[in-house]
């Protein structure tokens, strides 16, 4: 059974940093595509960044001044630098393996709780 775990969130003052981790295991096989998601309180789940196995991207608009994606070459663990962040991107990050580069896959993890104090 194909599991995904992130790390790395926590609670951070705006204007902070933080790097949220993911990997993943049982899967037996490299994810094309991976990504992260979040959900803030009072919208629906966003995504916020996607990467291919070849390290091609695709970062949420609204995001891509702050927050950087990066994978483990031919690996199924990938990263979410996130900087500058303000209290509206507080919520829970997901971790996301399979689909497209613009469509999430159908394996999520649990996901990781991303406070920012203002």
């Amino acid at each position: 059974q194909v599991q995904l775990v992130e790390s790395g969130g926590g609670f951070v003052q705006a204007a902070g940093s933080l790097r949220l981790s993911c990997e993943t295991s049982g899967a037996g096989y490299v994810f094309n595509y991976m990504g992260w998601y979040r959900r803030v309180p009072g919208k629906e789940r966003e995504l916020v960044a996607r990467i291919g196995r070849n390290g091609t991207s695709s970062v949420n608009e609204s995001l891509k001044a702050r927050f950087t994606i990066s994978r483990v070459k031919d690996d199924n663990i990938i990263y979410l630098q996130m900087n500058n962040l303000k209290p509206e991107d507080t919520g829970v990050y997901y971790c996301n393996g399979g689909g497209t580069l613009n469509n999430a896959g159908a394996d999520w993890g649990q996901g990781t709780q991303v406070t920012v104090s203002s």
